[in-house]
């Protein structure tokens, strides 16, 4: 079983919302079905990165990271290089 870390962006308003799940399509689905109160407001969501890992501590400690203040800084090189 893998375990992925994503970013999504809001189709709303740009802006970007990161997690990890077991079930990358599941929970994209979930997400923009409104299932979640704090992602609500911005759906519908598109999937613009995501990475995946063997083991749930490896991904949680990716998605800590990228929600962090040097996270943020990888996020806008990944995206830089995957949108050019």
């Amino acid at each position: 079983m893998f375990f992925y870390v994503y970013i999504l962006q809001s189709k709303k308003d740009r802006r970007l919302y990161i997690g990890y799940t077991s079930d990358l399509r599941k929970r994209i689905k979930q997400l923009n079905a409104g299932e979640s109160q704090a992602t609500k407001p911005f759906i519908p969501y598109k999937l613009i990165f995501y990475d995946a890992f063997l083991n749930r501590i490896d991904a949680k400690k990716r998605e800590e990271y990228l929600k962090s203040g040097y996270g943020s800084k990888t996020i806008k090189k990944l995206l830089k290089t995957f949108l050019q």
